[in-house]
């Protein structure tokens, strides 16, 4: 199976540099490819703070579930509650396995005929495999729909805008989604954990709020024969200079939207505390390893069993796992160079606890960096992510980490975004 995004040629005549997202995925020839950067970085980011910027997201996959078991199916394989969870709604999941590690970190979101699992695409087939297992004689069935829908995103303050320029709000549906239309959030009112569809020529469109950001966050799921058209007509955004809304001396305002590579968005998913499946945690991990924020948002501690199910309640019944995902600020003398050049830590970058109020070298790391980058909105603060020892991951304590040559003072956060707009 190949794996090229359906826009892939029109991004490639724009010259982006791309990497590939990984190894191939399972069931695939090839690497995913993914746009890093178009222009000048500087541009992109500012599209996601003060415009609308276009994500292609041809690392994501996702899962369709159907049939008239699937909820109650869904409610006793995943660690979300399935219950009270209505049409237009969505949550963040985990999928574990026998022994309690994370095989998949999922968004799913609730339509009135079927529920779909969105995540990244290397853990597409090994939780499909998963489930799959598990269904007997339910009516339940699920198909991987990664290359039937293509994934794209828009983020920034005039999302909504930008999208509901283009698209029409008021389709008409068939099927089981007829009578459920009334119900259907409107885009302008969209809010965080809530999704509706709208029309783009003959395709349908499923739109999910989720602000990973910190920004609106549109994320777009989008018929694979349709993906090309909607990114060409999402684009011509990008030549709206409306005289009427010029800048200063008559200038034309900035374009209303840009496309965006990933080096952008991973600097601003960072500042919004968005932590990523296969980047932050992984397949390793058991689930209070992922630190508060992102346990409580996907494991539901109410409900009845799931698979995983003891190992998570024992870990939380014998108060704490080994180590803990925490957010670092780096703010110490260090942090910069003789330049005021910011000091960024790498991934994989270790973590020091000091000794007597100063970092030791020769002592073993507590840690190490998961992600990291410059943030703009914190005067270019260097900030991460990192997994460390669990009693080293209480909000204010300090640590040490290896960056440039230097060992630099870090604290660490009460939360993990570092910025959201309010």
């Amino acid at each position: 199976m190949a794996s090229p995004s359906p826009i892939l040629a029109l991004m490639e005549a724009a010259d982006p540099t791309m990497r590939a997202y990984g190894d191939a995925p399972e069931g695939f020839t090839e690497p995913v490819m993914v746009a890093e950067q178009f222009v000048e970085l500087e541009l992109e980011y500012a599209a996601i703070r003060k415009h609308a910027a276009l994500l292609d997201q041809p690392q994501r996959g996702l899962l369709v579930v159907t049939g008239v078991d699937r909820l109650e199916f869904l409610g006793r394989m995943i660690t979300q509650e399935m219950k009270g969870l209505e049409p237009f709604r969505w949550r963040h999941s985990f999928w574990l396995n026998r022994k309690g590690r994370i095989d998949a970190d999922m968004r799913v979101i609730v339509l009135p005929d079927r529920v779909v699992l969105e995540m990244d695409i290397h853990a597409v087939a090994r939780a499909k495999k998963g489930l799959d297992a598990y269904i007997i004689t339910e009516d339940v069935t699920l198909t991987d729909a990664t290359q039937m829908v293509h994934r794209l995103a828009l983020h920034g303050p005039r999302a909504i805008e930008a999208l509901a320029s283009i698209v029409d709000e008021t389709p008409v549906m068939g099927g089981a989604e007829r009578g459920a239309t009334t119900d259907r959030p409107r885009l302008h009112t969209l809010a965080q954990g809530q999704a509706t569809t709208v029309a783009f020529g003959s395709s349908i469109i499923t739109v999910v709020r989720d602000d990973s950001t910190g920004e609106v966050g549109l994320e777009l799921f989008v018929p694979v024969e349709g993906a090309l058209a909607l990114y060409e007509a999402l684009m011509g955004l990008a030549h709206d200079h409306d005289d009427v809304q010029s800048g200063a001396m008559g200038k034309p305002r900035p374009p209303m939207l840009r496309p965006i590579g990933w080096h952008a968005f991973n600097i601003a998913r960072i500042e919004g505390g968005t932590a990523l499946y296969n980047l932050d945690f992984g397949p390793s991990n058991l689930p209070h390893e992922c630190g508060d924020e992102v346990l409580r948002s996907r494991v539901s501690f109410k409900k009845g069993c799931y698979l995983g199910q003891e190992i998570v309640a024992r870990m939380d019944a014998r108060g704490h796992p080994k180590v803990r995902l925490v957010a670092l600020a780096l703010e110490g003398p260090d942090a910069r160079d003789e330049h005021s050049t910011p000091r960024q830590p790498v991934t994989g970058g270790p973590i020091f606890a000091p000794v007597d109020g100063k970092p030791d070298p020769n002592a073993a790391p507590i840690g190490a960096i998961t992600s990291s980058t410059v943030s703009p909105m914190r005067s270019s603060t260097p900030v991460a992510f990192a997994m460390v020892k669990y009693a080293m991951g209480e909000p204010g304590t300090k640590l040490y980490v290896a960056a440039e040559g230097r060992m630099v003072e870090a604290t660490v956060q009460e939360k993990m975004a570092f910025w959201q707009r309010t």
